[in-house]
């Protein structure tokens, strides 16, 4: 089992979710949750981020990180703030000495619901399912998740090749 932690990095609000994976593809939800930074200065909402996930690292002690890439915002303002906010996650991450893929939305939606423009709802509900979540999950938990089942796939996807290409010599 591969224990996997996903991160939607925001500047309001940053959510984690994390699940393990066996090789066979099984997927077992293990926690979510978002990290509320509304109400806060910035450079306050910097640190609760590294600050957090730190203690949700020391929690569930995950061995591999899978994080949203940076889209571009409307506004650079967005974009820098965003990018410092996915920024104090990094570090979390690689403070803990965690290997870390990156995925972009479209991704880490096809990855999930098969569907590259698929909306918030449909990450959610897809999440729930693949997961056996029965109770509703805040949109930046399941867009964690998603990302976690994202890099789940990823790397079964690549073991079962690097397999295929051993036995087949």
């Amino acid at each position: 089992m591969q224990r996997i932690i996903g991160i939607d990095p925001g500047s309001l609000r940053t959510g984690y979710g994390i699940i393990e994976a066996d090789s066979a593809g099984r997927l077992r939800h293990i926690a979510h949750g978002c990290i509320n930074l509304s109400g806060q200065a910035f450079l306050q909402r910097i640190a609760v981020i590294h600050q957090s996930l730190q203690q949700v690292l020391r929690d569930f002690s995950p061995q591999s990180a899978a994080v949203e890439q940076v889209f571009l915002a409307r506004n650079a303002d967005s974009a820098l703030k965003l990018g410092q906010a996915r920024g104090a996650a990094l570090v979390a991450l690689l403070e803990h000495n965690l290997p870390v893929s990156e995925y972009t939305a479209l991704q880490i939606k096809k990855a999930t619901v098969g569907a590259g423009h698929a909306d918030k709802t449909q990450v959610e509900h897809m999440v729930r399912r693949l997961l056996g979540v029965h109770e509703a999950i805040q949109a930046d938990a399941a867009d964690a998740l998603a990302c976690a089942i994202c890099h789940a796939h990823s790397a079964g996807t690549q073991l079962f090749w690097q397999t295929r290409e051993v036995v087949g010599r």
